[in-house]
């Protein structure tokens, strides 16, 4: 191995400490306490190697959404796979996107809420976040309706597991009502 190849790996693995120790610090204690100095720290690298790497926590904020979008491209299409039926396939998806945000709730802020410099809905979107809406759309086209614009209709479906995602988060809607709601989402819009 050439110096050079051993320098890059040598590389992608301190970018991959930085985002994995971001996301953890994030999942403990917030976004807020990410901060470059407290990653320098935990990771034992001097403020200018983070910096090197990532030009501030934004870019470590993108960093960590591409890297959880992945994954929840992963988790929709594991959960859809295993259902049988088109109800079950969108019942399973929407469990699957509810359980992801809230067993990743810095994840899915760094996907949804905080600025990450990401490009969404537009030609340069990465290509991470384009497949984690693909794995929407693979189960929720199939349901769209007649004359329905496939992606117009998996935005939408979208929007409501996001809402309830947030909404439930935040404590704004009632715990006990939580499967009556998805239930319900699925009847409505899921199997038409």
């Amino acid at each position: 191995m050439s110096v050079q190849e051993r320098k890059k790996r040598e590389r992608a693995s301190r970018e991959r400490l930085i985002v994995a120790t971001a996301r953890e610090l994030a999942e403990q204690q917030g976004w807020d306490a990410v901060t470059t100095r407290r990653l320098a720290e935990r990771i034992e690298y001097s403020q200018p190697v983070l910096y090197s790497h990532f030009r501030g926590k934004r870019e470590i904020i993108g960093a960590v959404a591409l890297e959880g979008a992945t994954e929840m491209a992963t988790a929709l299409r594991a959960a859809a796979y295993e259902a049988d039926g088109r109800r079950a396939r969108v019942a399973a998806l929407a469990h699957a996107y509810l359980e992801f945000a809230e067993r990743n709730p810095a994840v899915y802020d760094a996907l949804f809420q905080l600025d990450g410099g990401l490009a969404f809905a537009r030609e340069d979107t990465p290509e991470p976040l384009k497949d984690a809406f693909a794995a929407l759309l693979e189960t929720l086209g199939e349901v769209a309706g007649e004359g329905v614009h496939p992606a117009l209709f998996t935005e939408l479906f979208w929007s409501a597991l996001h809402g309830l995602a947030t909404l439930t988060r935040a404590g704004r809607l009632l715990p006990e009502g939580a499967e009556q709601r998805l239930d319900l989402l699925v009847d409505r819009l899921g199997v038409l």
